[in-house]
């Protein structure tokens, strides 16, 4: 079962709700793959005129993703896009870290026969698929895909679908993340060998070491975005902190 997000307030009844979800998903997609400049004034004729829907449920698209934290809201004055920080990066992080450890644990010490099989097939996947696509290198989306499955997976028996949509949220903001940490130069990395230590400690019942390989595995992400975030404050001069809207 997946507990996404973007999920969760899907009802289907008419025209405007499903035109509001296609507007969400596309949106959020752009949101979270960092399409958008961070910061912008968000216009809802803008938003209208991009993905091409009425205002009304591009309006109630933007309501949803504010309540996600994706999106801000000034008073009378429309939307914003939620900037990403270093502070902010530390307070996910270490949120993260608390809430998956408890996830993990709990889904280790109730594992099962069909979890054991459903976490090896989902590593051997990840391990067969590239992180990057040649020649430019850009990051494979198919590689995103598997990575979040392998980690849904890992605290799938964790018995608690709250504490499972719980880090799914967690992880979309991460996400955001690990776009940023991507594009920068700093500490080389193993991924799939992190990916293989975690699962191979969690198969063998060894929850302490499986939730230390899991957090250092977060740590080292956040820790290459610090490093990204220094490189961008080096290069860039301060913002003037004007207003900007996405064209």
């Amino acid at each position: 079962m997946t507990y996404a997000a973007a999920n969760l307030n899907d009802d289907g009844t008419g025209s405007k709700s499903t035109l509001a979800s296609t507007v969400y998903h596309q949106l959020r997609a752009d949101l979270l793959r960092g399409a958008l400049e961070t910061e912008s004034k968000l216009r809802v004729e803008w938003v209208v005129s991009k993905y091409g829907a009425g205002a009304s449920p591009v309006r109630e698209a933007l309501n949803r993703l504010a309540s996600e934290g994706l999106l801000g809201r000034h008073d009378q004055r429309g939307f914003f896009i939620m900037p990403v920080s270093a502070a902010e990066l530390e307070e996910l992080t270490r949120t993260r870290c608390w809430l998956e450890e408890r996830a993990l644990r709990e889904s280790i010490a109730h594992r099962t026969a069909e979890w054991e099989e459903q976490l090896v097939l989902a590593l051997h996947r990840l391990g067969r698929t590239s992180r990057l696509i040649p020649p430019d290198m850009s990051l494979n989306p198919d590689w995103e895909r598997l990575h979040r499955t392998f980690h849904r997976v890992l605290i799938s028996a964790c018995r608690s679908q709250w504490l499972v949509g719980f880090c799914d949220q967690l992880s979309d903001h991460a996400y955001r993340y690990r776009r940023m940490a991507s594009n920068g130069e700093g500490v080389q990395r193993d991924d799939f060998a992190e990916h293989r230590l975690i699962a191979e400690n969690a198969l063998d019942g060894n929850a302490d070491a499986a939730v230390e390989a899991l957090l250092n595995h977060y740590r080292l992400t956040a820790a290459m975005c610090m490093e990204r975030f220094k490189q961008v404050e080096a290069s860039e001069p301060a913002s003037a902190g004007a207003e900007r809207t996405p064209r």
